[in-house]
């Protein structure tokens, strides 16, 4: 509303402070001006009362006096004389209300005996009944005569006077009134029109505008708050860009990092989580059966109760959380405001992984353990044999000199390929690709296999596809593959069984499957097949001699993976095997 605007207010508070000061100022000016115009009359009056006077005590034909003074004196007044000796004339007036103030009025009112007795001169304003105005008399004495003259006046004439002067005032104060009103609204539009402006700055800035600047119409005060506004919403514009960029970098940090982040409020509600966490937060949820919804996002009651002794403590705790089979632990630190704790930061961090490879490291030190165990037992056992002349003939010594010399073998297998897989997992394998003929590559390997695959009474049988006659692979390191998933087909296929190698070479890609009719690998050991030290179960075992060290698979693997490609296994117990792996032909 108007009324209620700057505009408004500061324009009704000027116009009531000039109506104020104008109807003051008026009120004074009708006063002095009724007394103005009043001592006026009477200063008329007795100039005329005075002349008069001055003609009667200088002249005696008083034919001549009443001549001279019905000229000099106003038609609308009255002139009376009162002689020495006691007559007393009235002049003609225009005024018929005049007649009513005769010789017995005058004497009734005492202002004859007043004015001779006294001899001084008298000015007074009278009530006639007649009339609502009145009248005014002054009167003065004859000097050295027993005379006075005294002149009446109706106060109508003043009264038009002061009517006229009363309508000039009140018009100028009814211009000035107009006046007031166009320079009050003038000017508190002028005054208002940039803090009008700078509040829609203002708005705009609460939108998030910051681009708004307030025009600069004048170099006052307004002008300056004006500029102070624009700076204002510039530093403003600033500051925000910059909480903005922190904000986003600090999101971008939170977001991208491994660890689980959840920022909390003193009464624990989640202010800021990050995937992690979340992923954290649903598995707590899927766990203990809780819905998850918009409405009840449930702080986890082990992040509560520790919340609360963070906050109550005011110190770091370090808490481990076991989670679908997951292990976490969580850091939770509080946050200060000032000196007061508004919150605590909760970092979650999955160690499922660290605490999965410190069980392999420490089986693998006890696999190695075991593995190297056995061989220098019988090389020392064997050994103490010979040295102990418990062998007493030449064929007994060169049957454990065999023993001997095997086991070391073994041994060497043992660790070139504990060093060759450790060199593979730390990225170290150095491949020498080149490209192949892939026909010829495979037969030379299938012949390889021909006499020990006779000698277990084992049917080896080749299947070739070769759309795609040369592979680039580093020739070697494919051939140990070959070597390890035939060799192991073999040993764990009993008699009268077979072996079937299918090879598949497309532009893109060289396939190969190598199929078994063995004793196959449990279900539950499936997923283990490529670890270090895996070895299938006893009764897989064909020949106790012919044991590998469990670390073919996983060597094959690392092979096939530094080629970029990929392994797989299907097996069922009692069926048969199949290992499958793919190796790109990147022909380069």
């Amino acid at each position: 509303m108007f009324w209620r605007s700057v505009v408004g207010k500061l324009a009704i508070t000027i116009f009531l402070l000039v109506s104020f000061v104008l109807f003051i100022l008026t009120i004074l000016l009708l006063e002095f001006f009724e007394n103005f115009h009043i001592q006026e009359a009477e200063k008329d009056m007795m100039q005329t009362a005075t002349k008069v006077s001055v003609m009667v005590e200088n002249h005696e034909d008083r034919s001549l006096i009443y001549e001279t003074t019905e000229r000099v004196k106003d038609p609308a007044s009255q002139v009376v004389i009162s002689f020495p000796d006691d007559l007393i004339w009235f002049s003609d007036t225009s005024e018929p209300i005049l007649s009513y103030m005769n010789e017995k009025w005058l004497e009734e009112q005492g202002y004859l005996q007043q004015v001779l007795t006294n001899n001084h001169s008298i000015s007074e304003q009278i009530d006639i009944p007649e009339n609502e105005q009145g009248a005014m008399v002054v009167g003065t004495p004859i000097e050295n005569e027993q005379a006075a003259v005294f002149v009446y006046q109706s106060l109508e004439v003043v009264d038009q006077t002061k009517a006229e002067t009363t309508k000039i005032i009140l018009l100028a104060a009814g211009i000035a009134t107009v006046l007031t009103i166009i320079f009050a609204f003038f000017l508190s539009t002028r005054i208002t029109s940039p803090l009008i402006k700078m509040r829609e700055a203002a708005l705009d800035l609460t939108r998030g505008e910051f681009n708004t600047k307030v025009p600069i119409l004048t170099y006052d005060e307004i002008g300056e708050l004006a500029m102070a506004f624009n700076r204002m919403g510039r530093q403003l514009k600033f500051h925000i860009n910059a909480l903005h960029q922190e904000k986003e970098q600090l999101s971008s940090i939170v977001s991208s990092m491994a660890d689980g982040v959840v920022t909390l409020s003193r009464n624990g509600e989640m202010i800021v989580t990050n995937p992690p966490a979340e992923r954290f937060l649903e598995d707590w949820y899927f766990e203990n059966n809780t819905p998850i919804t918009d409405k009840d996002h449930k702080l986890p009651s082990e992040l509560n109760s520790i919340l609360q002794e963070v906050i109550q403590g005011e110190k770091e705790i370090l808490e481990e959380i076991s989670l679908q089979g997951r292990s976490y632990v969580m850091i939770m630190t509080p946050l200060y405001d000032q000196s007061y704790v508004r919150g605590a930061v909760a970092v979650i961090r999955d160690m499922t992984e660290e605490r999965r490879l410190d069980k392999l490291r420490k089986d693998f030190i006890a696999n190695v353990s075991h593995e190297l165990r056995t061989p220098i037992s019988m090389l020392q056992g064997y050994s103490e044999a010979i040295v102990d002349d418990i062998a007493e003939s030449k064929e007994e010594k060169n049957e454990l000199a065999q023993i001997i010399y095997e086991e070391s073998l073994r041994l060497s297998r043992l660790v070139n390929e504990l060093l060759d897989l450790a060199r593979m997992e730390a990225g170290h394998i150095q491949l020498n690709k080149e490209t192949i003929d892939v026909d010829p590559y495979i037969n030379r390997i299938i012949r390889k296999f021909k006499g020990v695959a006779e000698e277990n009474q084992v049917n080896l049988e080749i299947d070739k596809n070769l759309i795609f006659p040369t592979v680039n692979c580093d020739p070697d390191r494919i051939e140990q593959v070959f070597t390890n998933l035939i060799d192991n087909a073999i040993r764990h296929t009993s008699k009268g069984g077979y072996v079937k190698v299918i090879v598949e070479n497309k532009n893109a890609e060289l396939s190969v499957s190598i199929e078994d009719s063995g004793s196959g690998i449990p279900e539950e050991d499936l997923p283990f097949v490529f670890e270090r030290f895996y070895k299938a179960d006893k009764s897989r075992t064909r020949n106790d001699k012919q044991k590998g060290t469990g670390l073919g698979l996983a060597i094959v693997k690392n092979i096939i993976e530094a080629h970029k490609g990929k392994i797989t296994v299907n097996s069922k117990v009692n069926i048969g095997t199949t290992f499958n792996f793919i190796v790109p032909n990147n022909q380069e």
